[in-house]
C-alpha cells in the first residue's frame, strides 16, 4: 500500500488511484476513474462496464482498502469514500446519462468507460477544454467516438463538439498505432 493511501484521505490525493495502464483517474475534479478494455470498437457496441473491466477495478482497488459492498459499490472503510460503477439501465441508453441515476457523495468517485468519461468532459467543460481532455484520454485509453457522436444532443455545446470528432478520430488512429496503446490487449483476453 502506498504511503499516500495510508496517510492521506483519498479525496486529497486522487492520483493514488492511477492503477496501471488500464485504469486511471481521468479527472480529479469530476472524480472520475476511467477503465479501458479494448483497442477495437464498433459503433453498435453497448457502452457499459464489461465483467472483465469490473473485475479489474475490484482487483486493483482491493489492495488500497476498497472492498466491494454491492455489485456496483466499492468502499474504502477507513475514509468512507466509495467508488460507484453506475449501471446501464436500458440497452441503447445514452452514455451521457450514465451518472444520472447514481448519486454520490462529495468525495466519492465514478468508475466509467472511456466513452462515458468523454461524455462527462463534453457536459462539464468548455468546448476547448473538453476537446483537450478527450485528446489526453485518447492517448491513454481509446474512446468509441462514433458512439459518442450518435448520442450528441441538439444543444449547442454538443453540436460544437461534433465538429471536433474528425480531428479526434485522427488523434485516436495515431494513438492506436503508437506506444503505449499498440501493444495492449483487451482485459477479457489477458491470461
Amino acid at each position: 500500500m502506498s504511503l499516500s493511501i495510508k496517510h492521506a484521505p483519498l479525496s486529497d490525493n486522487p492520483e493514488a488511484l492511477n492503477l496501471g495502464p488500464y485504469m486511471c483517474v481521468a479527472d480529479a475534479n469530476l472524480r472520475v476513474i476511467s477503465i479501458f478494455d479494448d483497442l477495437k470498437y464498433d459503433r453498435a457496441d453497448v457502452d457499459m462496464m464489461s465483467p472483465a473491466m469490473r473485475n479489474h477495478a475490484i482487483a486493483r482497488l482491493d489492495p488500497l482498502g476498497f472492498k466491494q459492498v454491492s455489485g456496483t459499490v466499492l468502499k474504502h472503510h477507513a475514509s468512507g469514500i466509495c467508488c460507484f460503477i453506475p449501471k446501464v439501465y436500458a440497452l441503447g441508453a445514452s452514455p451521457f446519462d450514465i451518472t444520472r441515476y447514481t448519486p454520490r457523495g462529495e468525495h466519492d468517485f465514478y468508475i466509467l468507460t472511456p466513452t462515458q468519461t468523454a461524455c462527462q468532459y463534453v457536459d462539464f467543460y468548455s468546448h476547448a477544454e473538453a476537446v483537450d481532455r478527450v485528446k489526453a484520454l485518447i492517448i491513454r485509453q481509446l474512446i468509441n467516438l462514433y458512439k459518442l457522436l450518435d448520442y450528441l444532443e441538439r444543444k449547442s455545446k454538443h453540436q460544437e463538439f461534433a465538429n471536433a470528432i474528425g480531428h479526434l478520430r485522427f488523434v485516436q488512429r495515431e494513438a492506436v498505432t503508437s506506444e503505449p496503446l499498440k501493444r495492449r490487449r483487451a482485459l477479457g483476453r489477458m491470461i
